[in-house]
């Protein structure tokens, strides 16, 4: 059940670990390519996803409301100072500031977006964990260009994988119930808009606090949930048609 989910850390660890040992034998300019590249395909992936949605007001509040919650929990803040925690403990020489970014940066990137939602779904109820596996050859090759680019940070992304994806994993007969297709649409929509984020900030455009936007998964899904009885009400009250 949890195969796929371990492929998919160990390719990023496997992944992150060769881009950073090789970091110093790139020029800077190659590893800056590397980067921009990375930036523009996320770029086309959030806007793919986003793309999706069927109810844009949903997504817009999801995204507000979200933001709003984040801010007021610090998730980026937190994130960060993981990120620090880290760096102070494991970053070697040449590694400060690009060792929380890589961390915060790669985990958010891994974690973020449907074939993490749906694959863990698929492992979790006992099916053949295919898009894990897609998924954990995108991301072997995401951990390389970061790795090189930003250093040996990446590798703590593993560890995000893991967790997240084992949870995910392990709540699918639970979360199965509720992820109606309707909700999985939007669900993946609003996560392309984070996804946007993070392509901006990777390209430096705009440093968006991407983590803070986190909480817009779960607003949106319960938006969702909620729409068909919201538009029943309004029907009843002579609101709608």
């Amino acid at each position: 059940m949890y195969l796929g989910t371990i492929v998919n850390a160990l390719a990023a660890l496997v992944g992150g670990t060769l881009g950073a040992a090789l970091r110093r034998r790139i020029p800077e300019r190659m590893r800056d390519i590397a980067m921009q590249g990375i930036g523009l395909v996320t770029l086309v992936l959030g806007m793919q996803m986003a793309l999706g949605t069927r109810n844009i007001l949903a997504v817009i509040l999801s995204v507000v409301a979200g933001g709003w919650i984040g801010e007021w929990l610090g998730i980026e803040g937190g994130l960060e100072r993981l990120g620090a925690w880290a760096e102070a403990r494991f970053g070697g020489a040449g590694e400060r500031g690009t060792f929380a970014r890589a961390f915060v940066t790669s985990s958010l990137l891994f974690c973020v977006g449907p074939l993490t939602i749906l694959g863990s779904l698929q492992a979790g109820l006992g099916g053949s964990p295919t898009l894990l596996y897609t998924k954990s050859l995108l991301d072997g090759v995401s951990a390389l260009a970061i790795g090189a680019a930003l250093g040996i940070g990446v590798v703590l992304s593993a560890g995000t994988i893991l967790v997240y994806q084992g949870a995910l994993t392990l709540l699918a007969k639970t979360v199965q119930s509720v992820m109606t297709p309707a909700i999985t649409r939007e669900f993946a929509a609003t996560g392309g808009v984070l996804v946007l984020g993070i392509g901006l900030t990777i390209l430096r455009v705009r440093v968006v606090r991407a983590a803070n936007l986190l909480p817009a998964l779960l607003v949106v899904v319960v938006l969702t949930a909620l729409a068909p009885a919201l538009a029943a009400l309004a029907r009843s009250l002579g609101l709608g048609r």
